[in-house]
């Protein structure tokens, strides 16, 4: 039984069923494309069939499961336009949230942003691509919850679902001179957070997304 479900109660199950599935697809625990066993899963949880029903109808409305009747249930597969359409919206909310943050000034997350510039840099210099995707995502994440916009963050979760976002990181890093490219990129963004340019931070985030986005779509072998 997983201990996931210890001591839960039937929402609290239901709820843990989500999350735990949810953190595999993410995290390429569950691959692409894997048909999911809802009685294997319900066994492995130690719950009824149920929560895992339910699981699978929340997560279908996230985008990270297709429920084929009479087939089965599938972890999605993106395609480019999908990816494409996703960065797009992540270019306007990342970019939203520069600005934001820019006009906070000296708050905890920009001086958190640039401890995070600091291993980055150190990571990038003994190239660590794993530690430097690992702090990629930090970046990010507090760059939206400096934006100080429960709406925006909320958004802005539910799109990192949708694109399995851990995974393209390491996707678009696997670029040769990526990383260190993103890193300089990074850098300009917060300088001109921490200097209260909210315009010029806004457009220069929107910029490395963009070249994030690039550097995905040139390294996935997706159908056009």
């Amino acid at each position: 039984m997983s201990q996931v479900m210890d001591g839960a109660g039937n929402g609290s199950i239901q709820a843990r069923v989500i999350a735990e599935m949810r953190r595999r697809i993410i995290s390429g625990d569950l691959p692409p494309d894997v048909n999911l066993s809802e009685l294997a899963l319900a066994e492995e949880f130690g719950v009824s069939r149920t929560p895992v029903r339910e699981a699978f109808k929340q997560l279908q409305t996230e985008g990270l499961v297709e429920i084929r009747p009479r087939v089965g249930t599938f972890v999605t597969t993106p395609s480019r336009r999908e990816i494409t359409e996703l960065f797009e919206m992540k270019e306007l909310l990342e970019g939203a949230a520069a600005r934001l943050l820019a006009q906070r000034g000296r708050v905890p997350e920009l001086d958190r942003l640039e401890e995070n510039l600091r291993e980055a840099d150190a990571a990038v210099q003994r190239d660590d691509t794993a530690r430097y995707a690992e702090l990629v995502q930090e970046f990010h994440d507090l760059l939206i919850v400096g934006s100080d916009n429960r709406k925006l963050e909320a958004h802005y979760r539910t799109l990192m679902n949708q694109l399995a976002y851990p995974r393209l990181v390491t996707t678009s890093l696997s670029q040769p001179g990526r990383p260190a490219q993103s890193d300089q990129e990074h850098h300009r963004v917060v300088e001109l957070i921490a200097a209260k340019d909210g315009d010029s931070a806004e457009r220069v985030m929107r910029e490395h997304v963009r070249a994030s986005r690039q550097a995905v779509l040139a390294r996935l072998p997706l159908p056009r």
